[in-house]
């Protein structure tokens, strides 16, 4: 992941000292992500990541720490914060708000299969249910008040195409949001970000999922949106692969049944989590903040993403259903 600040070993190691999770032995920068400054931090205890937070507060991140904790007490694989003495998993090295989370094991699948995308859509479905008695509650940060807020300030860098595409998107999207069957969508905890970088496989097992510093509030559906659009696609050409949709979808309502109003919405909330991750890598390369190890994501990536979604082939949910009705 990026790093914005600097952490020397004798500064992580006099940090880690109070949460009691061993002697220091290794420090690391991570080299992907953008947002936020992250280190493996390797003890004799153990394997753990540090992070300092770059944009989120002091106020913002117990929600994340806590709905993670959360998670973890109800059987989900998700990274566990660490905490000291008095009980904070929250503090501050470098002047930055820190934490330290256990490392899941594992690498990615970058290249992920049907069985994959099963294991994925099974998951999800449980965080969802599983979050659904966590009281703390804060808004997706990332969600339609924020691409409001930064369609103008990227629109002066994007061709007379783009702009047209992303205005029609974001009126769609405005228009949706307004409605009575997006309304009643079921909502609750979701992750926001479950890209195929953000979980982790042993193997064929699917041992976790991480990075929640996008979690929030919101539609469930817009969670399995995300997934679908990063998970079952086509890399090149950013065309949803059937299969791969099918395994993630069946997984997923095999745990939480999907409403009609969610039927109905899927191919649009496709777009919305599309258009969410076109405009935040405008934002990143047009905007850029200085870290050492930063590697902008190529926003023309989505651009294709969100062309495809706005004429698909099939509803992602057709074949499911009709497999279902047939079984």
């Amino acid at each position: 992941m990026a790093i914005y600040t600097e952490v020397t070993f004798d500064a992580a190691a006099a940090f880690l000292a109070p949460l009691n999770i061993g002697v220091l032995t290794q420090l690391k920068p991570c080299s992907g992500g953008i947002e936020n400054t992250n280190y493996f931090a390797d003890t004799t205890q153990g394997r753990y990541v540090l992070t300092l937070f770059e944009r989120l507060t002091h106020e913002q991140l117990p929600f994340y720490l806590h709905l993670m904790n959360h998670l973890a007490q109800r059987g989900i694989a998700v990274p566990k914060p660490q905490a000291n003495a008095d009980g904070d998993i929250l503090m501050t090295l470098n002047g930055k708000p820190a934490a330290v989370v256990n490392r899941l094991r594992g690498d990615h699948h970058l290249a992920p299969d049907a069985a994959d995308c099963a294991q994925l859509g099974s998951m999800l479905a449980r965080m969802h249910l599983a979050g659904q008695d966590f009281a703390m509650q804060q808004p997706n940060l990332r969600g339609l008040g924020w691409w409001t807020q930064t369609v103008p300030v990227v629109l002066p860098f994007l061709t007379p195409s783009q702009a047209e595409l992303i205005t029609t998107e974001l009126h769609l999207a405005k228009t949706v949001a307004a409605s009575s069957a997006y309304a009643a969508l079921p909502r609750g905890h979701i992750h926001a970000d479950l890209f195929r970088d953000n979980v982790m496989f042993d193997g064929t097992e699917l041992t976790g999922f991480f990075d929640f510093y996008f979690a929030g509030v919101d539609c469930l559906l817009f969670d399995v949106a995300v997934c679908l659009n990063d998970w079952c696609i086509d890399l090149t050409t950013g065309a949803l692969v059937d299969e791969r949709a099918d395994a993630l979808l069946t997984a997923y309502s095999a745990v939480r049944a999907f409403t009609t109003d969610e039927q109905r919405l899927l191919p649009t909330l496709m777009r919305n989590a599309a258009l969410r991750f076109w405009l935040s890598r405008l934002w990143d390369v047009h905007l850029p903040r200085d870290a050492s190890l930063l590697t902008a994501h190529d926003p023309t990536h989505f651009e294709r993403v969100l062309r495809q979604r706005a004429n698909p082939p099939r509803h992602p949910l057709k074949q499911v259903h009709h497999a279902k009705a047939n079984a």
